[in-house]
């Protein structure tokens, strides 16, 4: 038996999940160990190598405000960056960037290795070691045991994990690497549930192989912002992306041999993300259309391989060689790596608590695809969560929760933890309620200080935030208190600038919410009428033009999210007995029951629970409270 070695906090796995939850609790003053299988892959990025987009952006810059290092790293090995969504409102534009997934990798274990109070281990985990109902610790494949008061479990896709290509199958898991069967086993034999889910991956081709002359490229923007707020725009050699389509015949020659795709043969029985499905599924669920669009990404600078979004697929690799040779400019395409269809445990996340702690055993956390989810983004937000809460326990303080008002992370953990998934889950804009006021632009003044105070964001970072809250302030004075009279020479000058002259008399602030002028119109017509200097700052000039050309949406949600926190300010006591509420229907006992939400808010959100079930329950609360 190896001698035991103690811990405050032990990580198991290094994807983007436990890189995060590793490096929260080590920054937070808390001896933290990640072990993982193989160290030499960190924040593996074994499907798509992108990040951000909607809703997976606003993540990363949540991730960055409160301190975590996704960002960061992300803005060091872009190739490519695009700002989306910017012909609709702040609420849904978000950045989207192709990264370097080698060098990311490297960058994430140069950040892990000089990381303060953390150490790193090669291993193989195979059983929580647990006492009662605590956590003691985890002991590995070679024999070593390493105790800890909290463990942060963040395995991925591995546990139980079966690869499949066409009707072959293995154990097996992304990149790869072994499964973890032993560690799925152990988790099982402490009473929790799983569940299986299914994903894929499309196949890798060389650029040599491709005809790029008969595709469209896809082009970067040189000003697409950065994912964190401690990063200005850097400069780089955008790498283009290229778009082309699959065709008839492509499609005819998937559908001619749908029975060898495990998910059709009966192979595969669970569920897969259903806005990123194989061809074959779109083939089938979608016949009406007659093509579907492959994006052609590069993976690295220093590697060959392209990765072809929109062709994941689990046919066998002489299908897939068939299938891509229909379409226009991948006709000799040579595959590097094959596409595969994976299909592994999960355990459903209403197990629990907000802070993702188990409710079973004290000291537990999952973090990451283990909880359901799909995405790099979200795994990294939810093991900075655990991370976080797992230092905290250490350390004897109270836990750390956001709620859904206050950042995408909150909407996403309370989505987990309240419904539960059915299928991968994956972060939109369309579910966070109050999306005006949790923009991708304002994660900072929204989570910075709260970051500050956990320890997570340093001096300088935290000096840089309140110098730009200042300057935000200082240019909202000078807009509103600057106000324009309606005299022959001001109004002469408007028009011959473009603009409707003034009726009454109007500030800055005012002129601001005509759609006609943005924040570059209002700095020339402040300069003509011998007004303020305006910032040439885009990031203050950003901020100020939103809340102020959306005042009376944002006025609208804020009193919507008011409403809210009212219902989230109703506790509801942990030991409640659901059964005695014979006024409540016994689908509503029996989802309460198995959540135990902690607020009357959160209780609404209960799937199976409605709102006559809340009112009863309100109603209840409130005798008790007078009581």
């Amino acid at each position: 038996m190896c001698a035991q070695e103690k811990y405050e906090v032990i990580v198991v796995g290094a994807g983007h999940a436990g890189c995060e939850a590793a490096v929260a609790s080590a920054k937070m003053g808390v001896k933290t160990l990640l072990v993982t299988p193989n160290l030499d892959h960190p924040a593996l990025m074994a499907c798509n190598p992108s990040l951000g987009g909607p809703g997976k952006a606003h993540l990363i810059r949540e991730i960055d405000a409160l301190g975590g290092i996704m960002g960061i790293n992300g803005d060091a090995y872009t190739l490519q960056g695009r700002r989306l969504n910017t012909g609709k409102g702040p609420a849904v534009q978000a950045l989207r960037a192709q990264i370097d997934k080698n060098s990311y990798q490297r960058g994430m274990k140069y950040i892990l290795e000089r990381q303060p109070r953390l150490y790193l281990r090669e291993a193989a985990i195979e059983e929580l070691l647990v006492e009662g109902n605590k956590i003691k610790g985890v002991a590995a494949r070679h024999g070593s045991t390493y105790l800890a008061d909290t463990v942060v479990l963040s395995a991925g896709v591995y546990l139980n994990a079966e690869i499949f290509v066409g009707h072959h199958y293995y154990s097996g898991g992304p990149g790869n690497q072994s499964a973890s069967c032993g560690l799925a086993h152990s988790v099982v034999s402490l009473g929790f549930q799983s569940d299986r889910l299914k994903t894929g991956t499309p196949p890798r081709v060389y650029c040599s192989s491709i005809d790029f002359s008969s595709l469209s490229p896809v082009e970067g923007e040189i000003n697409a912002g950065t994912f964190s707020f401690e990063n200005k725009q850097r400069l780089f050699e955008q790498v283009p992306c290229y778009l082309t389509y699959t065709n008839e015949g492509t499609h005819e020659l998937i559908q001619d041999n749908i029975n060898f795709a495990p998910l059709y043969s009966g192979l595969i029985k669970s569920k897969g993300p259903r806005y990123c499905p194989s061809i074959e599924d779109k083939i089938v669920k979608f016949p009406d259309r007659n093509r579907h669009p492959i994006f052609i990404e590069p993976e690295s600078k220093e590697s060959e391989e392209m990765y072809l979004q929109g062709v994941s697929t689990g046919l066998p690799e002489e299908l897939q060689q068939k299938f891509l040779r229909t379409v226009p400019g991948l006709e000799n395409a040579i595959i590097s790596r094959p596409a595969y269809a994976i299909e592994y445990d999960y355990f459903p996340p209403t197990q629990l608590e907000t802070t993702l702690q188990t409710k079973k055993i004290k000291g537990l956390y999952f973090a990451g695809q283990i909880n359901g989810t799909t995405g790099y983004e979200e795994a990294a937000a939810q093991g900075l969560m655990a991370g976080i809460n797992a230092a905290l326990q250490c350390r004897g303080e109270e836990p750390f929760v956001l709620d859904r008002t206050e950042a995408y992370m909150g909407v996403l953990v309370d989505d987990l933890t309240t419904r539960g998934v059915t299928e991968p889950y994956r972060m939109f804009t369309s579910r966070c309620e109050h999306r005006l006021l949790l923009r991708h632009d304002n994660a900072d003044m929204r989570l910075t200080e709260k970051g500050y105070r956990l320890g997570l964001v340093g001096e300088e970072r935290f000096k840089m935030f309140l110098d730009k809250k200042e300057r935000i302030g200082q240019e909202k004075e000078k807009i509103y208190n600057f106000r324009i009279t309606p005299t022959s020479p001001v109004n002469s000058a408007l028009e011959k600038m473009g603009f409707t002259p003034l009726s009454q008399p109007q500030t800055l602030q005012e002129l601001l919410k005509r759609p006609e002028i943005g924040y570059s119109e209002l700095a020339r017509i402040s300069r003509e009428m011998e007004g303020p200097e305006l910032t040439g700052e885009e990031e203050v000039a950003r901020e100020v033009e939103t809340e102020i050309k959306y005042e009376g949406y944002i006025a609208k949600q804020q009193a919507s999210l008011n409403q809210m926190r009212r219902m989230e300010s109703k506790k509801i006591p942990p030991e409640l007995d659901y059964d005695s509420l014979t006024n409540i229907s016994i689908e509503a006992r029996q989802k309460l029951k198995e959540v135990n939400p902690r607020t009357l808010g959160q209780a609404s959100r209960v799937e199976g629970v409605t709102p006559a079930d809340i009112s009863a329950l309100a109603l209840y609360l409130e005798r008790k409270a007078r009581t």
